[in-house]
């Protein structure tokens, strides 16, 4: 797939690197909003979970990356399928996924994030996927402005209480 000279494509075990830098810068950001819940994980850690991703041969679920003419991956984005939820619970049982798209700040507002959310898009439809979430912490104005423009709506309210000890 390509936008405005941009390919989106599977990831590899050779972008490895990169989704780690990815995730980590990705995770000093989110820190900055709200240190009480994000943390910046463990390099080896983000390490092992894109390597056992890339090497899941089950298709269950995708990382694709974004590159310029150059190479260098700017963006990548996560397609996470959700369990469905019991038969005793009354909810639909859907098939649906989490989305989470990161790319990296200087290449912002250039398509990246747009090219890699129509990947995924395209990649869910055809695994039969019905709907996408996306999690964002509501301090994180851009991100909500972002997944907003490219049609993603409010389904709900997450209520929280941190409990003591």
């Amino acid at each position: 797939m390509r936008k405005t000279g941009l390919a989106v494509r599977p990831a590899t075990l050779a972008d490895v690197s990169s989704l780690v830098e990815l995730r980590l810068a990705n995770a000093v950001a989110h820190v900055a909003l709200d240190p009480r819940i994000y943390r910046v994980p463990q390099r080896e850690a983000v390490v092992r979970h894109f390597t056992a991703m890339l090497t899941d041969e089950s298709g269950r679920d995708a990382v694709l990356v974004a590159e310029p003419h150059d190479g260098r991956v700017v963006g990548m984005v996560e397609v996470l399928r959700t369990s469905e939820p019991p038969e005793h619970q009354i909810l639909r049982p859907e098939p649906s996924a989490q989305v989470h798209t990161v790319v990296l700040a200087d290449v912002r507002g250039l398509g990246v994030g747009a090219a890699l959310l129509d990947a995924a898009e395209q990649w869910a439809i055809d695994q039969g996927i019905a709907y996408l979430s996306a999690g964002i912490y509501h301090g994180n104005v851009g991100a909500v402005r972002f997944y907003s423009r490219h049609g993603y709506t409010d389904s709900g309210v997450s209520l929280v209480r941190r409990l003591p000890g």
